[in-house]
């Protein structure tokens, strides 16, 4: 099976996506230089994050639509391009929060937003708390990117039918206030009690998942795809249901590496979500199935920012000792079979459909 980028490549998409990005960051360089010299920072920071992405949203954006029967060239298949970008333009806000919110000090091999301006601050002495100073800039930075991606969607889906349109923008408006809750839902989550019940962190776990990632991630993407082709409301439903359960393993393998995966792959320090102490499936889990000691170990160490790599192997060791390693890769594997077979069973264009298939499997069985 060709490989994520290989994927993401076919169809010029990716040079077209990126294109679209480029042009509307251009953009928002000459207006932010015109209100502010000082704040072309701002922009030249959104480029440097939105040049290493893996551009799955813009791809299940754009083969869905190929696969509900759009056209290869043309002005809908420009909208559909389009449309990839304002989701990569979202995701970068969501990105620069998500960081913020969880003190993250790397993405994709280097500082986050807030660690970059912190440093800029520090580095020329200016007055004020370096720390406050990065984190103010890079929320102000998400904010940019928000407006960014209503833009785009905007001119995405300016010269469709009025029909076309609404239901994309309602699709691509109601996704960015589900974003936001689940964020919120995730922050509230950090905050409450937590293992006691495990059934019941886990379930919240996942109604994080499901509310925060899922959806933005993979269905939204699919159901947009869809609409801009001009589907119906039954054939955008079935993107809905392979898309769900595909988002939430997308999100799981997401947990699994940020406690297992290689660092020089995922651009992120080894064990990093065990530092922010993030509450995952994987961490419930454990708690559930480890025993008393490992419960104990994991207890005393998940969110200490401090903690050092060897700590961090004796929990990957409680962690896999334990079952939930295993049991989330089954978990994964149940949930992106669900999803499989929808894909499969789907009224779609044959080859399209196997690019989305293929796009589904590298969602999933990915190191990075």
């Amino acid at each position: 099976m060709p490989t994520a980028p290989a994927l993401v490549d076919l169809e010029n998409l990716r040079h077209d996506v990126d294109e679209a990005v480029e042009r509307h960051l251009a953009d928002l360089t000459t207006e932010v230089r015109a209100v502010g010299e000082p704040a072309k920072v701002l922009a030249a920071q959104v480029g440097t994050l939105l040049s290493g992405g893996k551009r799955l949203r813009a791809a299940f954006c754009y083969w869905s639509f190929r696969a509900h029967g759009g056209a290869a060239d043309g002005p809908e298949r420009t909208a559909a391009v389009r449309a990839g970008a304002a989701l990569e333009l979202f995701q970068a806000a969501a990105l620069l929060h998500d960081d913020v919110m969880d003190a993250s000090d790397t993405r994709r091999g280097l500082p986050t937003a807030h660690r970059a301006f912190e440093a800029r601050h520090r580095d020329a002495g200016w007055a004020g708390d370096p720390g406050r100073f990065g984190e103010s800039a890079a929320i102000l930075l998400g904010d940019l990117c928000l407006v960014a991606c209503q833009r785009e969607m905007a001119a995405a889906v300016a010269d469709l039918p009025a029909g076309t349109a609404r239901a994309a923008r309602e699709l691509f408006d109601a996704m960015q206030t589900e974003v936001v809750v689940g964020q919120y839902l995730d922050v509230l989550v950090q905050a409450e009690p937590w293992g006691q019940d495990p059934a019941a962190d886990e379930r919240r776990a996942r109604e994080v998942i499901r509310a925060k990632t899922s959806r933005y991630s993979v269905e939204r993407p699919l159901a947009l795809g869809a609409i801009l082709a001009g589907a119906g409301p039954e054939r955008v439903a079935t993107m809905t249901t392979a898309g769900i359960p595909l988002g939430e393993a997308f999100q799981l393998r997401d947990d699994v590496l940020g406690v297992f995966g290689d660092p020089d792959v995922t651009g992120k320090p080894a064990g990093d979500d065990l530092r922010e102490g993030k509450r995952t499936v994987l961490a419930a889990r454990t708690m559930a199935e480890a025993d008393e000691q490992g419960r104990e170990l994991l207890t005393a160490h998940l969110g200490d920012p401090d903690l050092d790599e060897a700590t961090v192997a004796r929990l990957r060791d409680v962690i896999r000792s334990s079952g939930a390693l295993d049991g989330v890769e089954e978990l994964i594997g149940t949930l992106s079979a669900v999803a499989f077979d929808t894909l499969v069973a789907a009224e779609l264009d044959d080859d399209p459909r196997q690019v989305l298939v293929g796009l589904a499997h590298a969602a999933v069985d990915r190191a990075a």
